[in-house]
């Protein structure tokens, strides 16, 4: 197939380089453009630091410096905590990098992570050093994975939340249906539980905004379907087709409307659809603690946890006999810029992830998994205390008092199954270019709305992520 011969030529050049070599040609480029390169940032000397969030909600800020106000009071080390939209965050982030000026520590999602190392804006040797520091096996093995390159950590993991299919049990029950636990399961109960006035399942739609793109990621790493292959992309793959084709089949049991993040939400929550891809920050609000997204289905009038007690949660999907469960992961670490006052950055890190952990996790923990599970002495103490803490916005209510340890067993065990496109291969950049593209969510619109086919969507979509990778050589 001519996708395929010419994807596998450029996957192999691109591939080839190794991390010094990436480096490399990137600072070569930000160079030749009149940027200043961040090699040239100076480490600060005065005894402070800074540290970038993108919590920039007032409460949360509010928590973030308590906790910086009690490292402060245990270390010396003052940090200014400067709140930044994550919308804004790549380009401050450049910017700074050219006017000498990087923050020595900043808060950033996985997509981030990659591409920061590869230019040369963070520094992977102290986030390895911090890593190593509090123990590599006390953390989540995926996240660590994930932001790795040739084998080193470049980030250090903080949290992450993962996606979850979450269906009605009350129903499931009354049709006689098992909870689903491979693809085929829920085309199944979609078809089954779908009606005139109801929905088997509500899926996203939108070919504008990223939330497609997860939940079509998260049902294609179930299938098998992966972005790169032996070195090569494989988005055209038998899996991916498959992939495309369930999607389009579930689509067929949810609302004729275009359904987005919030939609998808909305029809859930009104009591119109049996199942939902959503990622766990629906958790408190379906527990009717936040009052500008509270549920309204019919029951939930008298029973504000009617939801809550009849939702079950499904982490980790298998694509069926031969495919081994996965969840789509995203996780989030603390970089450490570079020219940073190394230490007085690992020390705040190790804060962060030591004596100031729960609270930093309790700021929103139904969306904050911790990616550090426990200290070498107590394995398990940063989960067990996790359970603990309380959800909420307008109302907080200790976790555990609404869900129960089932709910958290199924959380922590898909924690263990994050998996991601793209990252552990090597190719974090090529996955933030189709992410930037919206290829998928678009490619996918046009077999939903103008009749291509599965086999055909594949292929563009392929033919289109074999162009990125080019354009990034």
């Amino acid at each position: 197939m001519e996708y395929e011969k010419g994807g596998k030529r450029t996957a192999r050049r691109i591939r080839g380089s190794n991390m010094t070599r990436r480096r490399l040609t990137v600072l070569c480029t930000i160079v030749l453009a009149g940027v200043i390169p961040v090699s040239s940032v100076e480490a600060s000397s005065d005894g402070s630091i800074t540290f970038w969030t993108s919590d920039i909600e007032p409460d949360r800020v509010a928590n973030q410096q308590a906790i910086i106000d009690a490292f402060t009071a245990e270390t010396g080390i003052e940090v200014e905590l400067v709140p930044v939209p994550e919308d804004d965050l790549p380009n401050l982030i450049v910017t700074n990098a050219a006017s000498g000026d990087l923050p020595d520590v900043v808060a950033t999602p996985l997509d981030f992570s990659i591409g920061w190392a590869e230019q040369g804006i963070l520094d992977p040797e102290a986030a390895a050093g911090t890593v190593d520091m509090l123990g590599a096996d006390t953390f989540n093995q995926q996240a660590l994975a994930l932001a790795s390159i040739d084998g080193t950590p470049v980030a250090v993991p903080s949290d992450g939340w993962g996606q979850l299919l979450l269906y009605r049990t009350d129903l499931f029950e009354a049709a006689g249906l098992e909870a689903p636990q491979t693809l085929d399961d829920i085309v199944a109960a979609a078809e089954a539980l779908h009606g005139d006035e109801f929905s088997g399942i509500t899926m996203s739609t939108d070919p504008t905004g990223g939330f497609t793109q997860q939940t079509f990621e998260y049902l294609a790493l179930a299938n098998g379907c992966q972005l790169i292959t032996d070195d090569e992309i494989s988005l055209d793959s038998p899996e991916c087709v498959d992939a495309i084709s369930k999607y389009q089949q579930l689509v067929e049991y949810s609302p004729g409307t275009v359904q987005d993040v919030d939609t998808t939400r909305a029809t859930y929550f009104a009591g119109d659809a049996a199942m939902i891809v959503w990622s766990p920050f629906i958790l408190d609000e379906m527990a009717g603690l936040r009052n500008d997204a509270l549920p309204t289905c019919d029951e939930c009038a008298d029973d504000p946890l009617f939801l809550a007690n009849n939702t079950g949660l499904v982490a980790a999907l298998s694509g069926g006999e031969g495919t081994e469960p996965a969840q789509y992961g995203s996780p989030s670490y603390f970089g450490i810029g570079a020219g940073a006052d190394v230490e007085a950055a690992q020390q705040f890190v190790g804060y962060l992830l030591g004596d100031g952990y729960l609270d930093y996790l309790g700021v929103a923990p139904e969306g904050r998994f911790p990616m550090r599970t426990g200290t070498p002495e107590a394995p398990d103490s940063f989960i067990e205390g996790w359970t603990e803490l309380s959800i909420g916005v307008d109302e907080r209510v200790p976790f555990a008092d609404i869900y129960g340890p089932e709910v958290v067993e199924t959380l922590v065990n898909g924690a263990a199954d994050f998996r991601r496109w793209g990252f552990e291969d090597g190719y974090g950049a090529l996955v933030a270019s189709l992410y930037t593209s919206l290829v998928v969510p678009q490619t996918l619109s046009r077999v939903l709305n103008e009749g291509m086919s599965p086999e055909d969507a594949a292929a563009q979509m392929q033919a289109d992520a074999e162009q990125q990778l080019s354009d990034l050589g």
